[in-house]
């Protein structure tokens, strides 16, 4: 194995990363907009106000989004499980 399929393993990994962890982290970041609105505008900065539903949305992501997390983590393992009975 040279330097070039490591790189092309490491950018197809991180590449898998992103696609699987970027939903669950644009969901956490519009709840937690909509939720610092909302304190702002009515001034009230209770702290479970701000976790609770942000920890709710996400869990309900991940149950959603599970079978495409799923399978784009196997696509990726089955790539890198060919490639190394392949020899590279």
């Amino acid at each position: 194995m040279n330097e070039v399929e490591i790189l092309d393993i490491s950018r197809e990994a991180v590449f898998t990363l992103l696609k699987v962890v970027t939903p669950v982290l644009l969901v956490a970041l519009f709840i937690g907009l909509i939720i610092g609105i909302f304190q702002a505008l009515t001034q009230i900065q209770e702290m479970t106000l701000a976790f609770v539903p942000k920890i709710l949305c996400v869990f309900l992501t991940l149950i959603i989004l599970f079978p495409f997390m799923l399978n784009q983590m196997r696509n990726l393992s089955s790539t890198l499980f060919d490639k190394i009975v392949n020899g590279g």
